[in-house]
C-alpha cells in the first residue's frame, strides 16, 4: 500500500540527516556531476540578472556563491538551489534607480533580517496561503516588464523608466534599430541567442548535456568574437571593487517610508517565490520534504549575508532547482559545490565576463521572461475559474502600469475580496404554502456582501400576507445581515397582517433573540400606529 510523502513534522530524522544518502553507492558521484550542471546553468543567469538589475555583473556571482555556500549548508530544503532570480530583477532595478546602488545592501540586509524573524515566528507555512493566481500574476507581470525592458538592451538602447513607456516606445525602438547597423547587429545577436534557447531542448540528448543558457551565451560570444561584431560587452570591475558593504548612512536611511515599502516588497516576493519553488521541487523528488519555517530562515540568513556584501537579493530558483533534481542530486552537497564552482570562476576567470555580449544576456532574460508568463494555464483557468483569471490578469497589468509592490498589493486585495465574495454565497428560496403563508428560506452564508440581493427579494414580498423567514439552513449569519433582517421583519407587513416570523438555529438563536421577541410585539405596534393615523 502506497503512503503519502512524509511531512516535515513526520520525518525529523530525514531533516536532521540530509547527507545520509551519500553512504549509498554512486550518490557522491551523481551529486558532484549535478553540481557542475547547476553551475553551468547558474553562471549565465547570475550575470544576466545582475546586468538587467543595473548592478555590476560580479554582484550576481556573489549572490550565487552565497546561495550555494551559505544557504546550501542550512536546513530547510535539501535539493532546491538559491541565487539571484529574474523574478526580483524589476524590483531591484527600481530600487537601485530610486535609492542608489549603495542602498541596495542595506535594503537586502533588512529583508534578510525580516525573513529570519518571520521564520522563527513560524510564519513560513503562511506564505503557502498566498493565492496562486496572485503569484502567477506577479510572475507574469515581472516577465512582461523584463521582456519589454530587455528588448531595448538587445538593441543597445537605453530602457525607459516606466513599464508603460517601455511598451509605447517599442515602435520607435524598432524604427531606430532597423536604421542603425550597430543596433541591428546587437539585435541579431540577441535574437540568435533566443533561437538557440528555443531549439536546444529539441537536439539529441548528447548535445543537451550542456545547459541551454550556457550554450546560447557561449555561441553568441564565439560568434561575436569570430566575426568581429561591434556590440557592447559586459563591464567588468573586479570582485573586490564590485562588493560595497552598506555604510552607517545607508543603514540610517532604512527608516524612511519609501525604503520600508521596498523592503516589504522584497520580503514578500522573495519569500513567496522561494516557498512556492520549494513546494514545486518537493513534487519532483521523493527525498526529504521541505521544512518551510527553516527554509525561510535559511533564505533570510542568505539575504543578510548578501546585504552585508552589498550584493543582489536571493530567492530559491526553480530553473536551477529543477536542473539539480533532473541531474540526479540526492543531498545538499550538489548545491554547496555549485557555489564553490562559482567562487572558483569568480576568483580565477573574472576577465571572462568581459567578452560576453550584453545582447546575448538580454536574449537569455527575454526567454526567461517568456517562461514566467503562464500562457498554457491562462485559457483553461479562464474557462473553469474566471475570477482567478481576473486576479491573475489584474495583478500582471498593475505591475506593468505601476510597480511591483503596488501591483502585488492590489492582487492580494483583489484575491481576498474575491474569496470573501465566494464564501458569502447565499441562496434565497421563496415558496407559498396551501394556507397562503409565504416562506422565505436562506441557505449558505448570509453576510453584508450579499445584502443587496437578499433585500431585493424580501422587499418584493407582498405586505398583506403572512411571511415566515427561515434561517435554519444558514451556515453563517453576520451582525450586519442579522440586524438588517430584524429591521425588515419589524417593518415589512401592513398593519393588521400577521407579523413576519423568523426561524433560527439554536447556534444563532441567542443572537437572533431580539427578533424572536420583537416579532410578536410587531402586531400591537402596527395597530398603535394605525390608531394614531386614524
Amino acid at each position: 500500500m502506497s503512503s503519502s510523502p512524509p511531512s516535515p513534522s513526520a520525518s525529523p530524522s530525514a531533516l536532521r540527516s540530509p547527507y545520509r544518502a551519500l553512504r549509498e553507492p554512486g550518490v557522491l558521484r551523481r551529486d558532484i556531476l549535478a553540481s557542475l550542471v547547476v553551475f553551468l546553468v547558474a553562471l549565465p543567469l547570475c550575470v544576466g540578472v545582475a546586468v538587467a538589475s543595473g548592478v555590476p555583473a560580479e554582484l550576481g556571482l556573489v549572490t550565487g556563491i552565497v546561495g550555494g555556500l551559505v544557504v546550501g549548508c542550512l536546513p530547510g530544503s535539501a535539493i532546491q538551489v538559491s541565487g539571484p532570480a529574474a523574478g526580483l530583477t524589476v524590483l531591484v532595478f527600481e530600487a537601485v534607480r530610486e535609492f542608489g546602488l549603495s542602498m541596495l545592501g542595506a535594503i537586502v540586509l533588512l529583508t534578510g533580517a525580516l525573513q529570519i524573524v518571520l521564520g522563527l515566528l513560524r510564519c513560513g507555512r503562511w506564505f503557502r496561503a498566498i493565492s496562486v493566481s496572485v503569484v502567477q500574476g506577479m510572475l507574469a507581470g515581472i516577465g512582461l516588464v523584463l521582456i519589454f525592458g530587455q528588448l531595448y538592451t538587445m538593441a543597445g538602447a537605453k530602457q525607459p523608466l516606466s513599464g508603460v513607456d517601455k511598451i509605447t516606445g517599442l515602435p520607435g525602438l524598432l524604427a531606430d534599430t532597423v536604421g542603425d547597423t550597430t543596433a541591428l547587429t546587437a539585435a541579431a545577436v540577441g535574437l540568435g541567442t533566443i533561437a538557440v534557447l528555443v531549439l536546444w531542448p529539441k537536439l539529441p540528448s548528447a548535445a543537451r548535456v550542456v545547459p541551454a543558457p550556457l550554450a546560447a551565451v557561449a555561441l553568441a560570444t564565439a560568434a561575436t568574437a569570430g566575426f568581429g561584431l561591434d556590440v557592447a560587452n559586459v563591464s567588468v570591475r573586479g570582485m573586490v571593487d564590485a562588493v560595497q558593504p552598506p555604510g552607517l548612512g545607508d543603514l540610517a536611511e532604512l527608516g524612511s517610508v519609501a525604503v520600508l515599502g521596498t523592503v516589504l516588497a522584497f520580503t514578500l516576493i522573495a519569500s513567496a517565490e522561494s516557498l512556492f519553488s520549494a513546494a514545486a521541487v518537493d513534487r519532483m523528488h521523493d527525498g526529504p520534504r521541505t521544512h518551510y519555517d527553516k527554509e525561510l530562515v535559511a533564505q533570510g540568513v542568505g539575504n543578510t549575508v548578501c546585504g552585508v556584501l552589498g550584493a543582489l537579493p536571493m530567492t530559491a530558483v526553480i530553473v536551477r532547482s529543477s536542473a539539480n533534481v533532473n541531474a540526479g542530486a540526492r543531498t545538499p552537497l550538489s548545491r554547496i559545490l555549485h557555489g564553490a564552482w562559482l567562487l572558483l570562476f569568480a576568483v580565477l576567470l573574472p576577465a571572462a565576463l568581459g567578452i560576453i555580449p550584453l545582447a546575448a544576456l538580454a536574449g537569455v532574460l527575454v526567454h526567461a521572461g517568456c517562461k514566467l508568463i503562464p500562457v498554457k494555464e491562462i485559457v483553461p483557468l479562464a474557462r473553469t475559474h474566471r475570477g482567478e483569471a481576473v486576479v491573475l490578469s489584474v495583478t500582471a497589468i498593475a505591475i506593468v502600469v505601476t510597480n511591483m509592490f503596488e501591483g502585488v498589493i492590489l492582487g492580494l486585495v483583489l484575491a481576498v475580496a474575491k474569496s470573501a465574495w465566494d464564501t458569502s454565497h447565499v441562496h434565497v428560496d421563496v415558496r407559498e404554502l396551501t394556507d397562503g403563508r409565504m416562506v422565505v428560506t436562506l441557505t449558505g452564508n448570509a453576510t453584508f456582501l450579499r445584502l443587496p440581493r437578499i433585500l431585493e427579494t424580501l422587499e418584493a414580498m407582498p405586505q398583506d400576507r403572512p411571511i415566515e423567514l427561515d434561517l435554519t439552513a444558514l451556515r453563517h449569519l453576520d451582525h450586519a445581515c442579522r440586524t438588517t433582517l430584524e429591521n425588515w421583519a419589524l417593518r415589512h407587513n401592513d398593519s393588521g397582517t400577521e407579523a413576519v416570523r423568523m426561524k433560527t438555529l439554536p447556534a444563532i438563536e441567542a443572537e437572533a433573540a431580539p427578533v424572536a421577541e420583537a416579532a410578536p410585539a410587531a402586531e400591537p405596534e402596527a395597530k398603535a400606529k394605525a390608531k394614531a393615523k386614524a
